[in-house]
């Protein structure tokens, strides 16, 4: 998985956010702001990361047990794709 061409993740007065650039943002007009997590996710799926490493990544990283990781990944590619963000 990959996130599509032409979304940036960018810090705003703190907050991390996701904004359209270039041809992306003739489609897309609004922001996605994201938490630490979903940053982490974010910058995993820039590389292509599949959603096996995604889920290693995670478990590592965060004090959070396999079902719960699983269950918060699915949802966040969901909304990814509910977005159209990603490839």
């Amino acid at each position: 998985m990959k996130i599509k061409d032409g979304y940036m993740l960018r810090k705003v007065a703190g907050n991390s956010i996701v904004v359209a650039v270039g041809k992306a943002a003739l489609d897309f007009n609004g922001l996605i702001t994201l938490n630490s997590t979903g940053v982490f996710l974010w910058k995993m799926l820039v590389q292509g990361a599949a959603e096996e490493e995604l889920l290693t990544a995670i478990l590592s990283e965060y004090e959070i047990n396999e079902a719960t990781a699983k269950t918060d990944i699915a949802e966040f590619i969901e909304k990814l794709k509910g977005a159209d963000l990603l490839a």
